[in-house]
């Protein structure tokens, strides 16, 4: 699985990153920037998404039209979206449509229009999409639980609020972009069928003029999390709770995976198998790891009926206390399965591989390996498991219930 990864950083700061995948004859280009909903200020909760929408409306020499059927022209698949930190900008194409595609984002980043008569028309959209999580109960409890788990500025996300959407000028978003875009800070990773000199030629000329500017790094404030019940008249009720974890930085980090694994890796995993298939409690329930630079977080789910509500929350918790007591070595070896099948996965897709060495820039200030993260997953064992699990118990969990009746944690 060896593999080479070049980097390089501009004089203003802007980290080049790029893997040579010589056996395909597409590639990826990925852009992360310090530009996501925790950088928005009180007032304007949902402007760096309206920023996400209306920056590809028209950009250098192009009008919204023109610049459409560039980007088509390209054949680029691509996409735009708004995370926590970063706002994510992403295309895959035939490798030898990377220049072109490079200079269209070069226009998009360094030189959109932000055109003012497009601005309604995407504030429509954010409030569609924000309507649209009102009538989506298990997507709403997990944005509910973020906000009221997270410490600000990271509990904020990018649906905003309606009140700030509606309200939200132009100029408004023009300052956010003006405040936020910067290359000092963002992460453009290249993976695909490329030449690292052509490439690192071509991303100079293009995004070198760019200036850097001060902005400092996101520091959360003091915080305590807490548990809520958010009323709705519904025959269902769910189900978030939220507990520490390790970040991706940790040296444990794989461990948590791995306990993570054993709770919701599939369907003879502990929670399919004992929450709902042995007692039919639900009908849906997952456990999933998050990690921003420094906080790691374990988030479950879990939808039912909600007379069976209470019981699955028992349940639940009880079957994610029951993981100190030991992993069974046909546990331990489907989640070594599960994490290897991902990682070629990984390495067969220019996505996955831009997007990967990206994020570990992002976290790490360097890109691992694949020898070294399949000799991470090699490396576990119980006994390492079980110690993350004595160092991260099941305790001050956080529980955010959507439906007709709140909940009652069990003590822990």
């Amino acid at each position: 699985m060896g593999q080479l990864v070049y980097h390089h950083i501009l004089p203003n700061g802007l980290v080049l990153l790029a893997e040579r995948m010589e056996h395909v004859r597409s590639a990826a280009i990925n852009f992360l920037l310090p530009a996501g909903a925790a950088y928005e200020s009180a007032g304007q909760f949902g402007v760096a998404s309206l920023l996400a929408e209306l920056i590809t409306r028209g950009a250098g020499s192009r009008n919204s039209r023109e610049l459409t059927q560039a980007l088509d022209n390209l054949g680029l698949d691509r996409d735009e979206s708004v995370g926590t930190v970063n706002m994510r900008f992403w295309g895959s194409t035939l490798a030898r449509n990377v220049p072109a595609a490079l200079e269209l984002y070069a226009d998009i980043l360094l030189r959109p229009h932000l055109p003012e008569e497009e601005l309604a028309a995407v504030q429509s959209l954010s409030l569609q999409e924000l309507q649209a999580l009102e009538d989506s109960p298990q997507k709403k409890v997990m944005v509910e639980l973020r906000r009221r788990y997270y410490p600000p500025p990271l509990n904020q996300d990018r649906y905003g609020q309606a009140e700030d959407i509606e309200t939200c000028t132009i100029e408004t978003v023009r300052q956010f972009y003006r405040q936020q875009f910067r290359p000092n800070g963002t992460i453009l990773s290249v993976a695909g069928n490329v030449e690292w000199e052509p490439l690192k030629a071509h991303v100079e000329t293009l995004f070198g003029p760019w200036e850097p500017q001060s902005n400092g790094d996101l520091v959360p404030k003091p915080h305590s999390p807490h548990s809520d019940h958010i009323p709705k008249e519904t025959q269902q009720t769910q189900i978030a709770l939220a507990l520490a974890s390790v970040p991706l930085t940790d040296d444990d980090y794989y461990n948590a995976r791995a306990a993570t694994a054993v709770l919701s890796g599939g369907m003879s995993s502990r929670l399919f198998t004992e929450v709902r298939e042995k007692r039919g409690l639900c009908y849906s329930v997952y456990a999933t790891h998050e990690s921003f630079k420094t906080i790691g977080t374990l988030l479950v789910y879990a939808g039912t009926r909600s007379e069976r509500a209470q019981e699955t929350l028992d349940v639940t918790l009880h079957e994610l206390r029951r993981l100190r007591e030991g992993i069974e070595n046909d546990e331990l070896d489907r989640v070594k399965a599960g994490l290897k099948s991902a990682l070629i996965l990984q390495e067969e897709s220019t996505s996955a591989r831009a997007g990967a060495i990206a994020s570990d820039w992002y976290y790490l200030g360097r890109v691992r390996s694949l020898d070294e993260l399949q000799a991470k997953i090699n490396e576990l064992n119980a006994p390492a498991i079980l110690r993350y699990l004595d160092r991260c118990p099941v305790r001050d969990v956080t529980l955010v219930t959507l439906g007709p009746a709140p909940l009652t944690l069990p003590s822990l």
